[in-house]
């Protein structure tokens, strides 16, 4: 899968079949996943469409009870707990049943 990020995260917690982009960094638009913050919200909003292929999934990292209440608006896919980051994995490979189906 290809992998989008809307804000830093270490590389090295995604498995090494995916191809990890960052946002900032330059992307190719090829995203199969588009993983975001609460503080990258509206950036995500006015660029998913150069970012990511027309068929893919966003995931969001929250914090705190808060967050998930601004992104329920926004049509978010999956949702992880910051605290619980070194599993994306896991969320990661939900998803992309989802993509491939």
């Amino acid at each position: 899968m290809n992998i989008v990020t809307f804000f830093e995260m270490d590389e090295s917690l995604f498995d090494s079949n995916h191809k990890v982009e960052h946002f900032h960094s330059g992307a190719s638009g090829e995203a199969d996943i588009a993983i975001i913050n609460i503080d990258t919200i509206f950036e995500f909003e006015e660029n998913k469409a150069n970012a990511c292929k027309k068929k893919f999934v966003s995931i969001a990292v929250i914090d705190d009870e808060s967050d998930y209440d601004a992104f329920k608006n926004f049509g978010i896919d999956a949702w992880i707990k910051g605290a619980d980051i070194h599993k994306i994995n896991n969320i990661i490979n939900l998803v992309e049943k989802k993509l491939l189906s």
